[in-house]
């Protein structure tokens, strides 16, 4: 089933289909999740919701504490994968060509903005693009304004854009071989104001796994959302009771000899009892010990289902720490890494094949075998010993196991392989010029 195919079995043929796509019941509840991913990123969390209280006759202000877990954990996701740029192997022509689009359209961030956007929201959304100089270059698709359509093969055979701005709704319609721009703007009629001939083919979905739907992702929040807010509570909860702890009511217990009850402005005043009579300060007993176990159990369960190594949020010491005992500390965080690094992986190579051909629409020719030999190498920001990683590199180039190339790929202080080859050859040139001239 082709989109032709599709609006007319769907919607009725009709024209302005998109306009109903963006208002189907799946598609708002989806938007309005990751609306509500955002708010709570935002730190608009349920314990901002606790309503004023009776204290003591009196109207009490709960504490409201805001954990943001949730945010440190996908920053700490994000870039355990990404902090170190990838490394892209294979073909040495074709690899130098999508190291200068690399470069030229700042791919790196946009790399980390997708896997940002997988990981709070499940879904991500890539279109590849040659811009008005010819470069190529990808635009991010915000999630709440992306509507992929599959058919019943969940083959994507178009895709929207919804938005709105200046009090008016817009479209972008991505068909196969065009794409169209309609919207509201003006007198509130809707009508198609631009129209491109599309040569990248339609946008690129990332997504994580979703056990319900296949067609789209699901976020990592939802993981451990109900856990924070577990959290929050608790600690709200303790700090109003550490407050009222030290306003302890007064109680008498017998016969005053005189008076009519305390006065409540009297400091540091004794008071008269009949003989037999009792009188003490109240309080309630704080238990430190139930909530420190309860606090410390959640939040270990909090780091246990977001794979997240607990070095990495102090809730562990560490001293002398050998390269495999730091693997082992992170080994639930390289799976994980490795989990995002398959959806990366899918997008990844769905741009690779529209980037060449695009590079071959420029007037290159690579081939479908030059394709086969792309790779990509991700280096994950794990603490590493560097003077053993150099020893280790420098012993397998002395019994020929790898390049100087890889040398400069695998050594943590150098960046840019291209530039570091060339200033070790133009260094060579000009030793041999030298010992000539000598």
């Amino acid at each position: 089933m082709d989109i032709k195919e599709y609006i007319k079995v769907v919607h009725n043929g009709n024209p302005h289909w998109f306009v109903d796509e963006v208002k189907h019941f799946e598609n708002q509840k989806r938007i309005l999740d990751v609306i509500e991913k955002k708010r709570y990123l935002d730190g608009q969390h349920n314990i901002l919701n606790r309503e004023v209280e009776n204290y003591n006759g009196k109207p009490y202000e709960p504490r409201k504490i805001v954990l943001q877990y949730g945010k440190q954990i996908v920053n700490l996701q994000t870039t355990y994968l990404l902090k170190n740029p990838i490394t892209i192997t294979g073909n040495d022509n074709l690899v130098s060509d999508l190291k200068s689009v690399y470069k030229r359209g700042k791919y790196d961030k946009i790399d980390f903005d997708i896997l940002n956007r997988i990981v709070k929201f499940g879904n991500a959304y890539e279109y590849v693009y040659v811009d008005e100089v010819g470069n190529i270059r990808s635009k991010i698709i915000e999630t709440e304004n992306g509507f992929p359509i599959y058919n019943d093969e969940l083959e994507m055979v178009s895709f929207l854009e919804y938005y709105e701005s200046l009090e008016s709704e817009w479209f972008i319609v991505y068909y196969p071989d065009r794409v169209e721009k309609w919207t509201t703007l003006g007198d509130g009629e809707l009508k198609m104001v631009s129209q491109f001939k599309n040569i990248s083919g339609l946008p690129i979905h990332y997504k994580s796994e979703n056990e319900m739907v296949s067609c789209f992702g699901k976020s990592d929040l939802d993981d451990f959302i109900n856990i924070i807010d577990s959290m929050e509570d608790l600690l709200s909860k303790f700090s109003d009771s550490f407050y009222k702890f030290h306003n302890p009511i007064p109680v008498v217990i017998g016969q005053q000899l005189r008076g009519e009850g305390l006065n409540p402005h009297i400091v540091g005043q004794g008071i008269n009892l009949d003989d037999g009579a009792d009188f003490k300060m109240v309080s309630n007993e704080l238990n430190h010990t139930a909530f420190e176990v309860i606090y410390k159990t959640l939040k270990q369960e909090l780091l246990n289902i977001s794979s997240t190594p607990a070095i990495s949020m102090n809730s562990a010491e560490i001293s002398n720490l050998s390269e495999t005992s730091m693997k082992i500390l992170y080994q639930l965080a390289d799976m994980k890494a490795g989990v995002n690094e398959k959806y990366l992986r899918e997008g990844m190579e769905k741009r690779f094949e529209k980037i060449v051909m695009l590079l071959n629409r420029m007037g290159k020719s690579y081939t479908e075998e030059d394709m086969d030999t792309l790779d990509i190498v991700f280096h994950y920001a794990r603490p590493v010993n560097e003077s053993e990683l150099i020893d280790n590199i420098v012993k397998l180039h002395s019994v020929g196991a790898i390049s100087t190339e890889s040398i400069i790929d695998l050594a943590p202080y150098l960046n840019n392989t291209k530039q570091e080859l060339e200033r070790i050859a133009k260094e060579k040139m000009n030793q041999q010029s030298v010992e000539e001239i000598e």
